[in-house]
């Protein structure tokens, strides 16, 4: 008897192993050869055009990623709307979503729907997941191969998001906790973390830090005296707390290794950015990367990678949406 229940049990771990690879197994790179093999040049010429349009594609796309993943996987539930605001979108944590990053997947999407062979046979999920590689790339960042399969979700609520999503006073344990709960290792964190070469950042999100930061201390000890005096001059008290400052102050266009630089220098906008040179945990692989763009690039991806694969829907589950901002 207890033979036969070793057995049911191995039998159950297995099926449990075959169910969890199977899943990431259905993402792979030639997921659209048949249904439409031109995908990827249909995405890149509308991303490419808005790009050029303007630079925000690049940053907005980018974060859109991050947010969608992080809440429900990579299901593409960020993008839609609520008749009474109550979706994902309108959550505070993504109000500061730049309006270009959901542009980028609407004018993507309606690129492939172009073509008759494609219309309605890729997701608004693997448009946002290829629109990410390409902002990446035309903003200097690495080229790389993007896994496709993912399907869209059709729910997407404001409550979900609460707790999800790494915040600007994070310390290491908390990111680390929160990045390992998707399955992401702490050098996944700091190389994710390296996306802040792009963007900007709102007054409100940092203020603490350059006026108020403790009794003890107006401005935090870990940041630069003078980047912070710059910080106030950029963003005087009873100003706009709404006014954008670029994460990275150095080359804010274009995605290279500088965010890890300026840590080294105390120049990280957030608490959550310095505490990876601060923390001795963490260090080491903000210098590695500052010092080699080529590791930085590498973890990069590999970083990416594996966040595309986050609770992502397969197979018959979720949809395609005909309209990325509703589900069908």
């Amino acid at each position: 008897m207890g033979a036969s229940n070793n057995k049911i049990v191995l039998l159950s771990l297995l099926l449990l192993v075959v169910a969890v690879t199977r899943t990431s197994a259905q993402l792979r790179q030639n997921f659209y050869s048949q249904t439409c093999p031109n995908v990827e040049q249909l995405v890149r010429s509308a991303v490419a055009k808005k790009f050029q349009q303007t630079f925000v594609t690049a940053p907005a796309t980018l974060r859109l990623f991050f947010h969608d993943c992080f809440v429900r996987g990579c299901d593409a539930s960020v993008l839609i709307q609520s008749p009474i605001n109550r979706a994902e979108k309108d959550h505070p944590d993504d109000l500061s979503l730049a309006g270009d990053g959901f542009d980028t997947v609407i004018k993507a999407k309606a690129a492939v729907d172009s073509n008759p062979q494609c219309r309605n046979k890729v997701s608004c999920a693997d448009i946002l997941a290829l629109a990410t590689r390409d902002v990446v790339n035309l903003a200097g960042g690495p080229f790389y191969n993007v896994e496709l399969g993912r399907r869209d979700g059709r729910i997407s609520t404001m409550a979900s998001v609460q707790h999800q999503l790494p915040q600007p006073d994070n310390n290491l344990n908390q990111l680390i906790s929160l990045f390992n709960s998707h399955g992401l290792s702490q050098t996944d964190l700091v190389a994710l973390s390296g996306g802040h070469t792009l963007g900007f950042s709102h007054c409100g999100k940092f203020s603490r830090r350059v006026y108020n930061f403790s009794p003890r201390n107006r401005i935090d000890p870990s940041l630069n005296l003078q980047y912070a005096f710059q910080l106030r001059q950029m963003c005087p008290i009873g100003v706009d707390p709404r006014i954008a400052i670029n994460m990275d102050p150095v080359t804010p266009q274009k995605f290279d290794n500088q965010y890890f630089k300026n840590l080294q220098q105390g120049k990280g906008l957030f608490t959550s950015d310095q505490v990876l040179f601060t923390d001795a945990r963490t260090k080491s692989t903000v210098n590695l990367f500052a010092s080699n763009e080529a590791a930085f690039n590498s973890a990069f991806i590999n970083a990416i990678t594996k966040l595309g694969r986050v609770g992502v829907l397969t197979g018959n589950q979720g949809e395609i949406r005909i309209d990325c901002t509703r589900p069908n």
